[in-house]
């Protein structure tokens, strides 16, 4: 029996572009694991360990994670899935951490987002989450039913630190610096054939 090749993708946006909504459907339709690089670091900061205390210094002042710290991150956690068909999404995101996923294991995919930063900013300074759930409501999309609770516990919502105004713009002028340079990277010449696809547009359901 001929077993068929390990799916390797990588999905590329903005933050806010909508990378979750749209990796949540490529895991329920296809089985992929899904790998966050955002998820991880938030479980990291939550539980207040070396690297998450150091990433939200970062995270607070606007600042991508250094590449050192997200590549040893994420190679760590993709140790546990040489077996399975992977999807990446928030890594990589800079031009090293793409050579340095490449030594390790070779990307076939590359699933492109591509959101005028106009759009990303009124939708992710509209964005409210109920911490304790994970719960987000979207002030122009998915209000509350109760402004500024949640519609199950009615407990308060609060505005992540990086969805707020001065820090998303911060955010944004750091992937059109950092990260755009990854898509040239897996389009250039000599790089191995790849598959590729690209929408515009903001994916919210």
């Amino acid at each position: 029996m001929v077993v068929p090749p390990l799916l390797r993708a990588v999905i590329m946006g903005p933050p806010g572009s909508g990378k979750g909504t749209v990796s949540a459907r490529i895991i329920k339709h296809f089985g992929v694991k899904h790998l966050s690089s955002g998820d991880l670091l938030r479980d990291n900061m939550q539980k207040k360990t070396e690297v998450g205390i150091l990433a939200k210094s970062y995270i607070d002042q606007g600042q991508l994670i250094p590449d050192d710290i997200m590549t040893r991150l994420m190679l760590s956690e993709l140790k546990g899935l040489d077996q399975y068909n992977w999807l990446l999404d928030g890594f990589p995101r800079t031009v090293a951490q793409a050579e340095a996923l490449d030594k390790t294991c070779q990307i076939d995919t590359v699933i492109d987002l591509d959101v005028p930063f106009e759009t990303i900013k009124s939708r992710l300074t509209a964005r409210w989450i109920h911490p304790a759930s994970g719960r987000v409501y979207n002030l122009e999309f998915s209000p509350p039913k109760v402004q500024g609770t949640d519609d199950i516990t009615g407990e308060p919502l609060v505005q992540r630190d990086d969805d707020k105004p001065e820090t998303v713009t911060k955010r944004l002028q750091a992937y059109d610096a950092q990260t755009k340079p990854v898509l040239e990277y897996y389009r250039r010449p000599e790089a191995p054939s790849l598959g590729w696809l690209s929408f515009k547009g903001v994916f919210l359901h």
